[in-house]
């Protein structure tokens, strides 16, 4: 294969940027809230730091799998997307809520937030020193594909953080934070349809903030009644959103040549 068949390859490796990437992607944030609370949580309540390394293991094997792989294969691809999300929610609550990471009277969910944002700025600045662009429709080396990944996992575990911080800590409640990122993820929209704003830069910012969508989106469906939630079942409601999931994937999915999308061509 020659080089720029190559480069062709590994764009066409990642799903390509739509209206139902970002379905899917917020549905797959829902189900890495309420899968990882089910896990570390009751009925299972292995705890966070046991959930998390059992998350971990899941997101190693699947990114493994997916950076080896020699095209896109679309459940594979978003089973890594499910794996970063549940090991966001696991890790993003046992440093705030074991760890203490910032103190002893918590959880310091907006110290979290501060540091895994700067975490991710850190990720994208060596991506962009590094390969030329942090666009996703340029993903044309294992370096850039591992970056990627990087930043993936890094802003499904800011996006925790953020949803807990500002539906719970903050008192909006969980409704309140479903619709303040929602109008934010519209703001987005808005902007990439009459702005020339940077399409990367776009992206990562609706990438971030569909996490804490989801978080808030799970939190409805599960917590206790008095805490603004539905008090369904954990394990039940990650089942059903995995079966809404699945022909969602299978429906939408397609290999792609380069993620264009709201990326478009920039060079960012």
């Amino acid at each position: 294969m020659g080089g720029n068949e190559a480069h062709g390859a590994l764009a066409g490796k990642v799903a390509k940027v739509t209206f139902a990437f970002w379905i899917i992607k917020i549905i797959a944030t829902t189900l890495g809230e309420t899968g990882g609370d089910a896990l570390s949580m009751p009925p299972i309540e292995l705890g966070y730091l046991v959930a998390t390394a059992i998350f971990l293991g899941f997101f190693l094997v699947t990114v493994v799998a997916q950076v080896f792989a020699k095209r896109y294969h679309p459940f594979l691809f978003w089973a890594v997307i499910v794996a970063t999300t549940t090991l966001g929610t696991t890790t993003a609550d046992w440093l705030t809520r074991d760890l203490e990471f910032f103190g002893t009277e918590g959880p310091y969910y907006g110290a979290t937030a501060l540091v895994l944002f700067a975490s991710l700025m850190v990720v994208l600045v060596l991506w962009r020193v590094t390969t030329g662009s942090i666009s996703v429709s340029r993903i044309t080396s294992k370096k850039a594909e591992g970056f990627y990944w990087a930043a993936i996992l890094v802003s499904n575990t800011l996006g925790t953080a953020l949803g807990d911080w500002v539906a719970d800590t903050q008192g909006i409640g969980f409704a309140g934070g479903a619709m303040l990122f929602g109008a934010a993820l519209l703001v987005i929209g808005a902007l990439a349809l009459f702005t020339k704003i940077s399409r990367p830069i776009l992206f990562w910012a609706a990438f971030i903030l569909t996490r804490p969508l989801g978080a808030t989106l799970g939190d409805i469906l599960t917590k206790p009644l008095d805490h603004g939630g539905l008090n369904l079942s954990r394990v039940t409601s990650s089942i059903v959103i995995a079966v809404v999931m699945i022909p969602l994937i299978a429906l939408f999915s397609r290999s792609a040549e380069g993620s264009e999308g709201t990326e478009g061509s920039e060079n960012a």
